[in-house]
């Protein structure tokens, strides 16, 4: 399974390592450009493409969303779910770490800590 916040080229390298049965979870364009799927390479490869709005949950079907986040930190807590974290900074310097993230410094997360 591939998590695609990005979009844009990100998408278009994605479908080239997706695996056979694979799945691409579309969840936002935060590239700007928005990719278009080529629905022959989808059949060809055997993969599927979904597009996943967390946010339409909290109106259509708020009673997933508690079981969603337990089974999500089950998996991070038991290590089969593993964050890419580029960084732990102090809250103090939270703006440095904004800058870090608007700037494209960072390749994973960035964590304020107290």
């Amino acid at each position: 399974m591939i998590f695609d916040p990005v979009g844009g080229d990100v998408y278009d390298r994605s479908t080239k390592c997706v695996a056979f049965e694979g799945r691409i979870v579309i969840v936002g364009f935060t590239s700007g450009r928005i990719p278009q799927a080529a629905t022959n390479h989808v059949l060809v490869k055997n993969y599927s493409v979904v597009g996943l709005h967390w946010g339409l949950y909290s109106r259509r079907a708020p009673e997933l969303i508690a079981p969603a986040a337990e089974a999500l930190r089950d998996l991070y807590e038991s290590g089969k779910l593993k964050p890419l974290i580029s960084a732990h900074v102090p809250l103090a310097d939270a703006p440095n770490a904004l800058a870090m993230v608007a700037g494209g410094k960072s390749t994973g997360k960035v964590i304020l800590t107290i």
